[in-house]
Order: structure tokens, then sequence, then C-alpha cells
């Protein structure tokens, strides 16, 4: 289970390896893609990535491309179905949701039917 700020990159990260399944990127045009609600650093970025690789979900190498330093993504298993995860874990809460709110509603008409009747 990713938490906001891992769910944001590798959001970021599968659109732009779902073609090929790599990707070269540096971390400037990473931390560019990624929302300006948060305060992304290089090195929260790298941390992620480094959580993203051990939960198998890309694999991460550093490499360096006109004396910057590169990034070279590519998709593992976990990440090709990030999607597919994404879109379940969306439609776990809304169950979730409706079940409380269906709960709620006959709880209050049992309430009121058992007021009714004593």
């Amino acid at each position: 289970m990713l938490n906001r700020k891992e769910g944001e990159v590798m959001k970021r990260v599968y659109a732009l390896c779902k073609d090929g399944g790599v990707c070269l990127i540096t971390p400037a045009e990473l931390l560019a893609s990624l929302p300006r609600r948060e305060k992304w650093t290089e090195e929260a970025l790298e941390k992620i990535l480094q959580d993203l690789k051990t939960d198998d979900y890309l694999e991460l190498l550093f490499s360096e491309r006109k004396g910057e330093k590169t990034y070279v993504l590519s998709l593992r298993a976990e990440g090709y179905a990030y999607p597919r995860h994404a879109l379940q874990m969306r439609r776990d809460f809304a169950v979730k949701v409706i079940w409380a709110i269906t709960s709620a509603v006959i709880a209050f008409a049992v309430g009121w039917i058992l007021k009714f009747l004593f």
C-alpha cells in the first residue's frame, strides 16, 4: 500500500514509462512534473524511488548524461499493475463509504421503529 507521496511519484513514473516500460529522466524533470502543493526535494524523491524499488514497483539505476544526474527507471510487475491497484483502492473506499451510510440509515430506521413500538 502506497502513501500519498509515493502514489504521486508512481503515477508520474507510470505515465512516463508506460509505453516502453523504461524511461530516462533527470531529477529536475521528475520534480517539475510533481504537484506543487507539496514541497519536494531531490533527497526525498530519491528516498521515495528507493522505497518503490524495494516494494518491486520499479527498477532504479543512476546514470550521468551530459554531466547531470539521470535516473533510469524500468517498470516491474507491480509497476505495470499500479493503475489497476489504484482503481481497486478507490472502489474499496467507495464500498466502505456506501456500507457506512447504509448501516447508519438502517440503524436509524430500526431505532425509529423501536421507539414507535415501545
